[in-house]
């Protein structure tokens, strides 16, 4: 009875660093527990009194981690004016070494798609928030309080087209998706009506009843955070 494991990257860390803020930036632990928690759902059934062991265990076909390249271009900041490399930012830095962690894991196959050609600045939430109570100015932004809204391509699609391709050629029999967006229903309908067992992670996060609707399990195996955890800025 094989599993394919499918992660959505970009969900995946934002999780990630909820459940583990104090490892914000660290890609070797970040990798370490995409498979770690990858790797659970592929025991079931209750564990016996007499038995550490699970009363069933499934077989990995493989597990697709879902990303993009990090933003690599030099953009002026609107507010400063300055230049900024985001080749050597910390976020770059991060993705990298994650890309590479999980590419030396066993049976872990990365997908990539690319981002946005245009990408424009946005102000940060927090700060749109604060805008719209009047809490402060347009004059009073910095250049901290603002971000190149990079937009991911290709990602949704191609989860999209794996599974479909993974269900058409039977090749497994059971699906896990670690996601929470209900982009992913006519991927998971289509799955099923191929008689595949589509099972969602959406790591602890409420997900949407459209999506609930059409899946045939739901199962978080990380840790559920203890309270929400704002991004530290940047």
């Amino acid at each position: 009875m094989l599993t394919a494991i499918l992660i959505d990257g970009a969900y995946f860390v934002r999780r990630f660093r909820a459940i583990e803020p104090h490892n914000y930036h660290d890609a070797a632990r970040a990798a370490d527990l995409a498979y770690r928690w990858a790797m659970l759902h592929l025991s079931e059934g209750r564990r016996s009194k007499s038995h550490s062991t699970p009363t069933y265990r499934r077989h990995l076909y493989r597990i697709f981690f879902y990303d993009c390249p990090p933003l690599d271009k030099k953009l002026h900041n609107p507010i400063s004016g300055l230049a900024c490399d985001f080749k050597k930012s910390d976020e770059a830095v991060f993705r990298l070494a994650l890309h590479s962690a999980l590419l030396s894991k066993r049976k872990v196959a990365l997908r990539l798609g690319h981002l946005s050609s245009d990408t424009p600045w946005t102000i940060k939430p927090t700060k749109i928030e604060e805008l719209l109570k009047k809490k402060i100015k347009f004059e009073d932004l910095t250049e901290s309080d603002v971000i190149p809204n990079a937009r991911q391509k290709g990602v949704d699609m191609r989860i999209g087209l794996d599974i479909s391709s993974l269900a058409y050629k039977k090749q497994v029999d059971q699906i896990v998706l670690f996601a929470g967006d209900a982009d992913f229903v006519p991927a998971a309908k289509l799955a099923r009506r191929e008689g595949i067992d589509f099972v969602l992670d959406p790591m602890w996060r409420s997900i949407p009843d459209s999506l609930k609707e059409h899946i045939d399990g739901l199962r978080s195996t990380c840790p559920k955070p203890i309270k929400h955890i704002q991004q530290p800025k940047s």
